[in-house]
């Protein structure tokens, strides 16, 4: 669980009367802040450290779109939840592709809200550790190599990178070309192909391995998803 008393929480929306009621929702476990467009936030920002935003799409001044993609560009990774009342695939995968962490759709079950926040707290967490420790998996980073019920699993450096990253950030769909840019370079003449292979690669390593599983999800890219954790 997230540590309530650390926890800043930037809600972005310009329903004034939806920024309230979130705020009276979540303020009882995490500091929260508002802003009414992404202009304002970005203000705010400027002076204070959040630990994860909720941004909705349709603002004025700045929408919530150019707001994730200014973070993006501008090296800011905290997490974001979009939360919207768009709902159809194109605007997911925008929202995806431009570098956020999760896409939750109005109207606002805060309970559920409240689960995703504390998902995503859990796996910024795990980003910064050294070992990612699922069960009897393990990935060192200081080693460079992933155990499974003792026996090293030998990876290559790209293998390790790949895997780490998505391990790293459970249930978070990468985009190929977030995976080639991080990965592989941004001047990179590689095609999306050999991310494919690479997962293949990795798939088939760690085929008797039931602590995670790599999913393809078509149309966007790759996820892993946590199948037990013991640790």
């Amino acid at each position: 669980m997230a540590n309530s008393a650390v926890t800043r929480i930037l809600i972005v929306e310009d329903d004034a009367a939806l920024r309230l009621l979130a705020k009276a929702k979540l303020k009882g476990r995490y500091e929260v802040r508002l802003a009414s467009d992404g202009v304002e936030a970005l203000e705010i920002l400027d002076h204070t450290t959040v630990s994860l935003m909720i941004v909705d799409i349709m603002m004025p001044n700045m929408d919530g779109y150019e707001f994730v993609s200014t973070l993006r560009e501008g090296g800011i990774d905290t997490p974001v939840i979009m939360l919207t009342a768009m709902d159809s695939f194109d605007h997911k995968k925008k929202g995806y592709s431009l570098g956020i962490d999760e896409y939750l759709t109005k109207p606002v079950d805060f309970e559920e809200l409240i689960w995703h926040i504390e998902a995503i707290m859990r796996r910024a967490r795990i980003s910064g550790d050294k070992e990612i420790r699922i069960g009897e998996f393990l990935l060192s980073e200081d080693s460079m190599s992933a155990k499974w019920k003792g026996a090293e699993i030998a990876l290559t450096e790209k293998e390790f990178a790949l895997l780490h990253k998505l391990l790293s950030y459970p249930d978070v769909v990468f985009t190929k070309q977030q995976i080639m840019d991080e990965i592989w370079g941004y001047d990179t003449e590689t095609d999306y192909n050999s991310i494919k292979t690479y997962i293949n690669r990795i798939r088939n390593k760690f085929a008797g391995c039931d602590a995670f599983e790599i999913i393809s999800v078509r149309g966007l890219g790759y996820k892993a998803e946590i199948h037990s954790d013991e640790s």
